[in-house]
């Protein structure tokens, strides 16, 4: 069985970060070890919330792991919550990272063209360092924008665009970049990515679903990264990811109570499964 780990923030209550990364990434069949850079009380929709900042415990944790000869089949990297978090994490990637080890980096700071609270314009440059190091990486269009240092876009844009964008971000070092949130079509909505050593582009969309729901990003990095852990393409696991967000999104429209936790992605684990089995 392979096993990665995931380097991001847990909340108690509320579904993102590692309290979907860990479900979805064992489900597909794939050992998820985690390295929790905070804990939450909920995660930050709720008002109140309760913060412990766990960024000191990085380096004896990964330390140990070195010491006990532990090796990883990817690194998965979700929020980070400071250019300190960077830079360790940038060290762990350097200390795990062998001929087979996959890097994705999911640069979770910004979407709608705004920084998450807490984050000004420039830790977005400390964010493209780490996606220096990473083979692939799955920013929104704000998030790529931003890293970038180009002004975000929301509409009007076309497939051009995407693609310098996609060849840009290839060019801060890793060799493939997938940019979420992508539409061409005022009805469709999906992602489209670049392979910079082969020159190919795929794109895939879905239906347009106007409603936004907390840590969606982290469904679908979570899920492509446990379809490449099943030897999946990128393009396939880019379907199936983009597949499963959307029916997650769907399972969570008919019960408006449950919205602000998140998607109600568990009720759609026995589709994920059945739809790797295939």
């Amino acid at each position: 069985m392979k096993r990665i780990v995931t380097v991001q923030d847990i909340s108690c209550v509320g579904k993102c970060s590692l309290t979907v990364a860990l479900p979805i990434i064992s489900a597909m069949g794939t050992e998820a070890a985690v390295l929790p850079t905070a804990v939450l009380s909920t995660h930050t929709m709720f008002k109140g919330f309760t913060f412990c900042d766990l960024t000191d415990e990085i380096e004896p944790i990964v330390a140990h792991w070195k010491k006990e000869n532990m090796d990883f089949d990817a690194v998965y990297t979700g929020y980070l919550g400071s250019a300190r978090q960077i830079a360790l994490t940038k060290d762990l990637i350097s200390k795990f990272k062998g001929d087979n080890t996959l890097v994705l980096v999911d640069p979770a700071m910004a979407d709608g063209g705004r920084m998450y609270t807490g984050f000004e314009k420039s830790f977005a440059l400390e964010m493209a360092t780490l996606c220096s190091v990473a083979d692939i990486i799955v920013p929104n269009l704000t998030e790529a924008s931003f890293m970038l240092g180009e002004e975000y876009v929301a509409e009007g844009y076309d497939e051009e665009y995407i693609k310098g964008m996609l060849k840009k971000l290839t060019a801060l070092g890793c060799k493939t970049a997938v940019i979420t949130g992508v539409s061409f079509e005022k009805d469709k909505l999906g992602v489209m990515s670049y392979d910079s050593e082969s020159g190919e582009y795929f794109s895939y969309f879905r239906e347009r679903i106007p409603e936004s729901f907390h840590g969606t990003g982290d469904v679908f990095a979570s899920t492509f990264l446990g379809a490449l852990m099943r030897e999946r393409s990128v393009g396939d696991s880019l379907k199936i990811a983009t597949d499963f967000t959307v029916e997650c999104i769907k399972a969570t429209l008919g019960n408006p109570q449950e919205r602000k936790y998140g998607v109600n992605f568990e009720e759609e684990i026995p589709y994920l499964v059945s739809r790797m089995d295939k």
